[in-house]
């Protein structure tokens, strides 16, 4: 098989050691084990001796009773068996895509977005069809140009909501557009939901299994959970036979997700409102100290997230994003991913989503890279 190289991946894996501000950072600032155990309300000694008993074997297959409940409880009406746990959001979406398309199919993917996406249907042979998303529509999908995209012979639509790079987040009256068009070709509605979770306002964040009968959400505990080592990710659809032709191709590339993440997965999952109200305040605190920054920064400007954990920002320089990002990496330390990871040029990719101080050093740093160039 024959792929493009993942270009947001290959950059972080090349530059992601080598930083001192790693502002391309996408998960919310990471919980360590006595973090999340304390915010769980757990005894640490009691809690690691139970878990030294735990028996590495490989547990169960399709998720302990424990997890899927706790993935259950991210949705309104979903039941343990619409749900497939798999290794990380990335394994998520690969199985769904590998499930689905075949040579000859097309389907419709947004840019930018997470490569995944694209570029492995692409690699199997089918049909890609991109659907750009613009500042000037704030990063949401065109519905017009949506429905110009899809006939009889689509068979997935794809989407990221949260969106990453951008931070922009469908409204639900548009998500049910959207299934409406998708339903009217018979088509999925795959919509990579690893940044859901957590609104500025606390309400609940609709996801497409609510909406659209052939939808699939793909979620896992890295972004909002912050908890990227527990490689646990999941696909939520009430589809039945999609379900059951993933849990097929599951046996050939995952039998079972690890037994000690699925434990302290379940754990975090029964306790995601402590989570929540954690994170919740890191985000909001971080994007008003990257509001105010591009406010006074002339070099820049942005269409201002309201959800996930990432930005675009637009710089007034005549230079590829990744020679600018390399320039400032060498000169400042600073690290953030160049757009031309995600097709386009002219903006950066931020993760604002940490350390409050090295976000606001970082983003200084740049203002004064930015004067220089």
């Amino acid at each position: 098989m024959k792929i493009r190289t993942f270009k947001v991946e290959q950059w972080m894996n090349d530059w992601e050691t080598r930083c001192r501000y790693n502002l391309a950072e996408t998960c919310i600032d990471s919980l360590t084990v006595r973090e999340l155990l304390a915010l769980s309300g757990e005894d640490v000694g009691e809690y690691m001796k139970d878990l030294a008993d735990t028996r590495l074997t490989y547990s169960h297959i399709e998720g302990s009773p424990e997890l899927l409940a706790g993935i259950a409880s991210l949705y309104e009406n979903v039941n343990a068996e619409d749900i497939v746990p798999l290794h990380g959001a990335i394994g998520a979406n690969h199985q769904v895509i590998m499930t689905l398309l075949e040579p000859g199919d097309n389907m419709v993917s947004v840019m930018p977005t997470y490569q995944q996406h694209y570029s492995i249907p692409e690699s199997i042979g089918a049909e890609v069809r991109v659907l750009r998303l613009n500042p000037e529509n704030r990063f949401l999908p065109d519905l017009e140009e949506l429905r110009s995209l899809v006939d009889e012979n689509t068979k997935m639509i794809t989407i990221n909501n949260p969106n990453n790079p951008s931070g922009s987040l469908i409204p639900a009256e548009e998500m049910q557009k959207i299934a409406e068009i998708a339903r009217s070709v018979d088509a999925y509605v795959l919509c990579d939901e690893v940044y859901r979770g957590i609104s500025e306002d606390g309400s609940y964040m609709p996801s497409i299994v609510d909406i659209y009968e052939k939808g699939i959400s793909v979620g896992s505990m890295s972004k909002i959970y912050s908890l990227a080592g527990l490689r646990i990710g999941w696909f939520v659809s009430r589809d039945k036979e999609l379900v059951r032709l993933a849990r097929e191709r599951r046996d050939y590339d995952t039998i079972s997700c690890p037994v000690i993440d699925d434990k302290l997965a379940a754990l975090a999952l029964a306790n995601k409102e402590a989570i929540y109200a954690r994170n919740r305040a890191i985000l909001l605190k971080n994007r008003r100290i990257l509001d105010e920054w591009v406010n006074a920064t002339e070099e820049v400007w942005y269409q201002k997230p309201v959800a996930g954990t990432t930005a675009l920002v637009y710089y007034k320089k005549d230079m590829p994003s990744r020679d600018l990002c390399i320039g400032l990496l060498k000169s400042r330390g600073v690290m953030f991913t160049p757009g031309e990871c995600f097709e386009m040029e002219g903006a950066v990719r931020i993760g604002y989503a940490f350390d409050s101080e090295l976000l606001a050093e970082g983003l200084k740093l740049f203002g004064e890279y930015l004067k220089e160039i």
